[in-house]
């Protein structure tokens, strides 16, 4: 059932299936796509347009990538993130996008009530899902770890950060891909771009209708299948499609799956029988923040939050490969598979 792939292959799977629904489903048009694909935040991300004089606008937009990865990769010693994480309870001057970022975060560690949370940092690096082939991290590392983790250990003052706990580090991986590619459709936009896709591993983009009126339509991964089959496709038009699943990064230890949403009490996976949690919005960033919240809220609560927000729209796909959709999707979603 758990295929033993890498985890980069997961990500292509992914990559691949929206890709080939967004070329296949799509009326013929007179002007040829122009696609520009690339690796950045561990993942493989691709922006395609339909504007035969915009090949410089892409590369634009993943310089744009570049310079978000470098100002908020915790990996990167000399990025925002890391310096605040480094200044052990220092304040640090940032960038206003960083300061944006971490505000837009913060809103989703108090909606969630913690169970989103920025400054997993130092459990999350425990894991290291990119590189781990099946090493659990060690339970007394892993207890001070979380020890650790508490948003409200964020003070943020005008365009400085500090940490209130010393230990204390923030991780934005649950969010970033979110802003960065809403920075990269603003900037499309800016230039004339009316018409296109922003697939940054899965969290995906859309750019107005498309030439012909007619929506994008965007393929929901079957978890855990090892072709990237799509479960179920959605329609949307200038929104955002985001995923948040068990079947992205996990490792295997002794016939159990260990996946990569952290509940940041415990420090280990959550387990509460969702597989995956798929939001549709108009912000990438809110639809990032929103999938791994409504994963920690599980699926009652969840969807509450869904229903109680205006604009926005949540599939929630259960251990049983039951599809629970918003009431704004109701029945018309068209399943591939129930």
């Amino acid at each position: 059932m758990h295929p033993n792939f890498s985890v980069r292959n997961r990500f292509l799977s992914l990559f691949f299936t929206l890709c080939m629904l967004y070329t296949v489903s799509g009326c013929a048009k007179k002007s040829e796509p122009l696609t520009k694909t690339g690796f950045f935040f561990d993942t493989v991300i691709t922006l395609t347009i339909y504007d035969s004089s915009g090949e410089s606008l892409l590369d634009d937009c993943f310089s744009l990538a570049d310079q978000y990865e470098k100002l908020f990769s915790a990996t990167i010693d000399t990025s925002d993130i890391a310096r605040i994480n480094q200044a052990k309870g220092s304040p640090v001057t940032v960038s206003d996008e960083t300061i944006e970022l971490i505000q837009k975060g913060l809103t989703y560690c108090k909606l969630s009530e913690g169970g989103f949370d920025l400054t997993i940092g130092n459990v999350s690096s425990l894991w290291n899902f990119s590189e781990n082939e099946g090493t659990l991290p060690d339970a007394g590392q892993l207890a001070d770890a979380v020890s650790t983790v508490d948003y409200e250990n964020i003070v943020i003052e005008d365009n400085e950060v500090r940490l209130k706990n010393p230990k204390t580090a923030i991780d934005l991986g649950g969010i970033a891909k979110g802003y960065i590619a809403d920075r990269m459709k603003e900037y499309l936009n800016q230039n004339g771009i009316m018409e296109g896709t922003i697939n940054l591993g899965g969290n995906v983009l859309c750019i107005g209708p498309k030439k012909d009126g007619s929506p994008y339509r965007i393929g929901i991964q079957k978890p855990f299948d090892g072709q990237g089959a799509a479960a179920a496709v959605v329609e949307v038009t200038d929104e955002t499609v985001v995923s948040s699943g068990v079947y992205e990064r996990y490792i295997t230890v002794d016939d159990k799956l260990y996946h990569h949403i952290i509940n940041p009490a415990t420090g280990y996976p959550y387990e509460n029988t969702l597989l995956g949690v798929t939001i549709i919005c108009k912000d990438s960033v809110d639809g990032d923040g929103l999938s791994t919240t409504c994963f920690s809220l599980g699926l009652e609560k969840g969807m509450e939050l869904i229903e109680s927000l205006p604009d926005t729209e949540g599939i929630f796909i259960t251990e049983d490969y039951n599809f629970h959709c918003s009431s704004g999707i109701g029945d018309t979603i068209p399943f591939e598979e129930r």
